[in-house]
């Protein structure tokens, strides 16, 4: 069955070629013109993937993003046509698992919803993967459940991504460039930003106190790596 993709923009004539693109290269699509459409979209489902216009009217992609994360874990893709990263940084931070500045290319536009999906695949089939503890960081990986300090935590699927990515192996340093090849299939510098972005909302989730944090730490000029705290 091919994946279904729901394509949330304000302009009909963006909605028409991207639709037009995702369809030849075989993906079921729906379309929504504004955010309360969009939302009830998503909601309503079954949607794989959601490509969201962080400007749509009604109900803006922030809001949608924000009521939507309470609701449901779909992976959603952020797109934006703003030269800024205060959005893109925004959206990740409300649970988008990836950001699209517009315009770019289609090619790279399908290469990245591929890209999410794919890991999407991976975590259903690790569906009965191993646990991993690390200090007070408890990670089901079949079950994608994250208890810290006795507390039960939700991630986002990219944040889930990146932890389990650290996990593999605790105190060894993982380059930026690791993390963005083995997260987003991705070599891009410009990307380089989202990952420390991606890095701080985890943070957030597993540190005691995330503007000290003891878990994740970073190498500077290298990377991140993962320690017992």
């Amino acid at each position: 069955m091919s994946a279904r993709v729901l394509l949330a923009d304000s302009s009909p004539e963006l909605r028409e070629t991207i639709a037009s693109v995702l369809r030849r290269e075989c993906f079921e699509v729906e379309d929504a013109r504004d955010g309360e459409a969009a939302l009830a979209a998503a909601v309503r489902g079954p949607v794989d993937v959601v490509l969201l216009d962080l400007d749509l009217r009604k109900l803006s992609g922030m809001d949608v993003l924000r009521q939507l994360r309470a609701l449901s874990t779909v992976p959603v893709i952020a797109l934006t046509a703003r030269d800024s990263d205060v959005d893109r940084v925004l959206a990740l931070e409300l649970g988008a698992d990836d950001c699209i500045t517009l315009p770019c290319s289609l090619a790279e536009l399908v290469s990245r919803v591929r890209a999410l999906l794919r890991r999407c695949d991976y975590e259903r089939a690790a569906h009965r993967g191993p646990v991993r503890e690390i200090g007070g960081v408890h990670v089901d990986l079949g079950l994608r459940q994250v208890v810290v300090d006795d507390r039960a935590v939700h991630l986002t699927v990219s944040q889930f991504k990146l932890l389990a990515l650290l996990t593999e192996d605790p105190g060894r340093v993982i380059t930026r460039r690791e993390i963005l090849h083995r997260l987003w299939d991705s070599s891009h510098e410009a990307d380089a930003h989202l990952c420390d972005v991606h890095v701080s909302n985890l943070r957030h989730k597993i540190e005691r106190d995330p503007s000290s944090p003891e878990r994740i730490l970073t190498v500077r000029g290298m990377g991140y790596k993962l320690v017992a705290a």
